[in-house]
């Protein structure tokens, strides 16, 4: 048994940091440097500052933890067990073992308690300022004189060396800075070391002198292993009201080991001996594993115990308001409960041709101003593209210092930090969230879309300026691969819909997708909405991913046109030229691939009959994937290099989007022998 005459907050500490060493040792991977180092740091926190209750881990004014360093998650998963939450002894001896909630990096839809999923470095870092950003702002929606706590809760998150290295962090630092949030709080475990050897090698910067810069309030505890220094650290962070805090803690990676202050701590088990050499220097019995003394189980629980009476008095105290505020406590627990106003789609735009050309992005930001007054609790905006993207860009609705309870997010140009940004305030719940940018920037926060994806989180990206129809800014900014990208993401949906209808139910799908991130891909350019007098509505059909928008006339089609966005009327067109010479010509909508692929099969073969095989996909992209649905006796339409800085007419014309074009490989199709042409982008 350990050490009978160590205090109990030293006892629970090194309980702490023996059963994370336990569980890498025993699944024989992970990373047990960062919990010997960083236990007392997150002990402090939890035991003296965190409110929760594990059990109501939901609980909406609960703060908020994010081990952003997440490839310290046996810390965590000791902490949950440890704090009271339903996570088993025996999920810890399964650490990092199939079917088990204890996965080798956190996974908020896996564990209760685990907030936001992380692991690759800086996307914690980001979520946390999202988390706070959404705080900020609930807060300033919902308070009331004498109901200042419905939404009154800090935000704090663990942060390694790796996390300030990383670009995502900086820049969500910067946007924290520049808000004031003052209910956020990191604790940097600072112990010079990452995996492969010393930061010394590439990271020598004062980094918080770098945070001073970004308008953090900044401190510093010498002694990790001092509670009382990190105590004291934590409360002087809670005075400052209008910065974010970080506090640098020095510390020892690997403490108690024999490996201790190496990046050999870092990402391996220690090894039997030296395992039981960190025991040795704890006074802890060396043979005995996953030990966990029972005054420490005791002692651990009071905190857990404390947040159940807060959230009483809290739930108490929100019956009050409901009674004094029932709209607002109404609308709170709709959001909360991921639920939206009833009634909140039916101002949602219609089009018909009379409207005139309206590109997809432009009907796109009629159906989001639709969207936000209807739905309150919208909280989004863009990365300093609002005028493209067609979003709010009035300052006078910023999210910003004084003005919380605006609902416009100016992220600046930092995409990356804006994808997590949006992860933290989904998770946060309480909020819909959105962002915008061009999508050829989507490869900037390519990290935090996946993680998006993985987490189960809603988040609608907006991107616009679809492809070569961006036109003089060059091949730049023209996006070729991004939405072939997108789409080989797991769990995610991406819709490049065909007119200004397509646009408005591609958002009523956005807004009705509870666990995957949706992405809209929209075009500069615009041409008039299908006339749904003659066409197959867009409503209750660009929900099934690809339908029949233009039926072959004359008998059952031999041939089969497939467009998405802006190729669509190319389609529609070509089908006109080849309808008049005699063959009977299926037009498809094809908007989402994922969501497609979610239909039955009854469905998919109403669609794409198996026996009609002649088929020509036509999308400005590249081409990988079509030949799932073009078939081998189809051809695609597409781009399989770069573009140019040309007028878009011209780029549509030159790469072989044209009705002519559309025709002419069809015709080739049709006669077996599709024309192969560099230059017009023809993949047979």
């Amino acid at each position: 048994m350990p050490n009978p005459a160590v205090s109990i907050d030293q006892l629970s500490i090194d309980t702490i940091r023996l059963l994370s060493v336990d569980m890498v040792q025993k699944a024989n991977s992970g990373h047990p440097g960062l919990p010997m180092g960083a236990a007392p740091m997150a002990y402090v926190l939890w035991s003296k500052f965190l409110r929760f209750n594990p059990q109501d881990p939901k609980w909406p004014n609960r703060d908020r933890f994010v081990l952003s360093a997440g490839h310290g998650s046996a810390l965590l998963y000791s902490m949950l067990h440890l704090y009271g939450y339903d996570l088993s002894m025996e999920e810890l001896k399964n650490f990092r073992q199939p079917g088990h909630r204890t996965p080798g990096h956190p996974e908020s839809n896996v564990t209760p308690g685990i907030e936001v999923t992380t692991g690759p470095l800086g996307q914690g870092f980001a979520n946390g300022v999202g988390m706070a950003m959404a705080e900020a702002h609930l807060g300033a929606m919902y308070n009331k004189p004498g109901f200042e706590g419905v939404q009154d809760h800090y935000t704090y998150a663990i942060v390694s060396d790796g996390d300030l290295m990383e670009g995502i962090a900086a820049e969500a630092a910067s946007l924290a800075g520049h808000l004031q949030l003052g209910k956020l709080i990191f604790l940097y475990d600072d112990n010079d070391i990452s995996l492969d050897g010393p930061t010394s090698l590439a990271y020598t910067e004062d980094a918080m002198k770098r945070f001073d810069a970004y308008g953090w309030h900044t401190s510093h505890v010498k002694d990790g292993n001092s509670i009382d220094e990190i105590e004291a650290a934590i409360k002087a962070a809670q005075e400052v009201k209008d910065k974010p805090s970080i506090i640098s803690i020095k510390t020892i990676i690997g403490f108690g080991s024999p490996l201790a202050g190496t990046n050999k701590a870092h990402g391996s088990p220690l090894g039997p001996d030296n395992v039981k050499k960190a025991k040795e220097f704890f006074g802890w019995d060396p043979e005995a594993t996953f030990v966990v003394p029972n005054e420490v189980y005791e002692h651990l629980r009071q905190p857990g115990q404390k947040g159940a009476e807060l959230q009483k008095e809290w739930d108490a105290k929100f019956k009050e308001y409901e009674a004094s505020f029932p709209a607002e406590a109404e609308q709170f627990h709709v959001s909360f409960n991921g639920n939206l106003p009833e009634g909140w789609d039916k101002d949602l735009p219609v089009y018909t041709p009379a409207d005139g050309k309206l590109a997809t992005r432009q009907a796109s930001g009629k159906a989001l101003t639709a969207i936000k007054k209807a739905v309150p609790f919208m909280f989004g905006g863009s990365a300093d593209l609002a005028s493209s993207n067609e979003m709010d860009k009035s300052g006078d609705d910023s999210f910003q210092p004084g003005h919380y309870e605006r609902s416009n997010i100016w992220f600046g140009v930092r995409e990356h930090a804006m994808g997590g940004i949006m992860n933290g305030i989904a998770h946060h719940a309480g909020l819909r969230t959105y962002g915008g940018t061009f999508l050829t920037f989507s490869d900037y926060m390519r990290g935090a879309i996946r993680l998006t994806a993985l987490a189960e989180s809603a988040s609608t990206f907006v991107f616009t300026h679809d492809s070569i129809g961006l036109g003089e800014d060059g091949p730049t900014h023209q996006p070729i691969e991004q939405v072939t990208s997108l789409r080989t993401v797991p769990n995610i949906v991406v819709l490049r819909p065909g007119d200004a209808n397509e646009t408005t139910e591609a958002w009523r799908i956005a807004m009705n997708t509870p666990k995957s991130p949706v992405c809209l891909i929209l075009s500069r350019q615009g041409w008039l909405p299908f006339d749904q007098s003659v066409l197959t509505p867009a409503a209750g059909n660009v929900q099934k991913g690809a339908y029949v928008l233009s039926e072959a006339q004359g008998g059952t089609p031999e041939l089969i046109l497939i467009g998405t966005g802006s190729e669509v009327p190319l389609a529609l067109e070509a089908q006109k030229v080849l309808q008049a010479e005699g063959t009977p010509t299926r037009v498809v909508s094809m908007p989402s691939w994922e969501l497609f692929e979610h239909q039955d099969k009854a469905y998919r073969e109403q669609v794409l009959p198996r026996n009609v095989r002649k088929r020509v996909s036509i999308e400005a992209g590249s081409p990988i994937g079509w030949s799932k649905y073009t078939t081998d006796e189809g051809a695609s339409i597409s781009m399989n290099r770069f573009g140019e800085s040309a007028p878009a007419d011209y780029l549509m014309k030159e790469f072989g989007f044209t009705v002519d074009n559309v025709v002419k490989v069809a015709k080739g199709v049709l006669s077996g022998q599709p024309e192969e042409d560099d230059k017009k982008q023809v993949v047979s």
